[in-house]
């Protein structure tokens, strides 16, 4: 039996903070089945500046955007070096998403930041990053990227849901083939909305609780043309600020009603998708940050009916499953393993995807 270990990072839509988690990876030669564990985590909080810069990067020129993603590489070499002289950690790995910029698939557009060879440089060990570049060059949507994990590591449940900022899902179809894609705006906009309330987000759900839901917002919200659309199907940034943002700018209705009614749609939207399936007696794994929205899970769940269970695992799963994801893609990509499906992206072929930044042999650790 195989062990490596390895260092996955994640900056989700949301921006919440970076996500750090160090894993634990083991195959079993006969049966080749992976296992894994999560050993120490952290989320390192952006301050103010640089969250807005990241918030803003979408409208940066490409010298500035160059400069913020060697800027961005170097904060997080900096934080995973503490992370790792804290727990005194041996690493064989580091395996970074990087925060999206830009992702406009149609157009073969897909940018994330943060230079993974300024990680390497900063650790001294040899990092894995920019994982959906060859995906969208191949043809693909270059997400979602998660699904290889979710088949090879949580093969037990029938649906693999996440809920960040974009909710996304993972499912094997009545052929057996892993199918994967965006759902609907989740986070995103929740926290958007609360923030207005003077809240990060809404804690529990409980803004959203006590309100009360519009039927005409809910219309329009389903009425959406990304909801017309067969998979495979990816969002970003752009399309809520083009697309979804403009429904609630001007609304005259109170924080808690548009709240409620974000959820009922949200919910809705999941809840179509896995009824579409018709997979009686099945287990829906829930992770991400809405994960802990007991209203948003309470939808879902009266939604589905009593013959799916939605399953809410520990808080390190809930919070950390994409870190632990990208860090089981590194490692694939180092051991020349596909871990790109194209029947989940739409690609040509599936991939094995992602840059190798090796540390040089004489470092400046800044």
């Amino acid at each position: 039996m195989k062990s490596y270990r390895v260092i996955g990072l994640m900056s989700g839509t949301s921006l919440d903070g970076l996500d750090i988690a160090y894993c634990e990876f083991t195959k079993e030669e006969l049966t080749n089945q992976w296992e894994f564990s999560i050993v120490h985590t952290a989320c390192i909080e952006y301050e103010y500046e640089f969250k807005q810069q990241l918030k803003e990067s979408i409208t940066y020129h490409q010298n500035d955007l160059n400069q913020l993603d060697i800027d961005f590489g170097k904060w997080i070499g900096g934080h995973v070096k503490n992370f790792i002289d804290k727990h005194q950690l041996e690493v064989d790995l580091i395996s970074s998403h990087g925060h999206t910029v830009h992702h406009q698939p149609q157009l073969g557009i897909t940018v994330q930041i943060g230079k993974g060879t300024e990680i390497a440089r900063i650790t001294g060990i040899k990092t894995v990053s920019d994982f959906r570049s060859l995906d969208v060059k191949l043809g693909g949507e270059g997400a979602p990227l998660v699904p290889i994990g979710d088949l090879l590591l949580f093969s037990e449940y029938e649906f693999c849901l996440n809920l960040g900022g974009i909710s996304n899902i993972s499912y094997d179809d009545h052929t057996n083939v892993r199918k994967a894609y965006d759902v609907s705006i989740a986070n995103m906009l929740l926290n958007y909305l609360s923030q207005k309330a003077g809240k990060v987000y809404d804690d529990g759900g409980n803004l959203a609780r006590s309100g009360k839901l519009d039927l005409s917002l809910l219309n329009n919200l389903n009425a959406l043309d990304f909801y017309q659309q067969e998979g495979p199907k990816s969002l970003g940034y752009e399309w809520f600020v083009t697309a979804v943002k403009p429904l609630f700018e001007h609304s005259l209705l109170s924080i808690e009603d548009q709240l409620h009614t974000a959820c009922e749609h949200i919910a809705y939207q999941l809840v179509k998708t896995i009824k579409h399936q018709d997979k009686q007696h099945s287990k829906v794994l829930v992770t991400g940050g809405g994960a802990f929205n007991t209203f948003l899970i309470s939808l879902i769940q009266k939604g589905l009916g009593a013959s799916v269970k939605v399953v809410i695992p520990e808080p390190s799963l809930i919070s950390y499953k994409e870190a632990l994801i990208f860090a089981f893609m590194g490692l694939l990509r180092t051991l020349h393993i596909n871990n790109c499906l194209s029947s989940v992206t739409g690609a040509r072929i599936d991939s094995c995807s992602g840059h190798i930044a090796v540390p040089p042999v004489f470092q400046n650790v800044e």
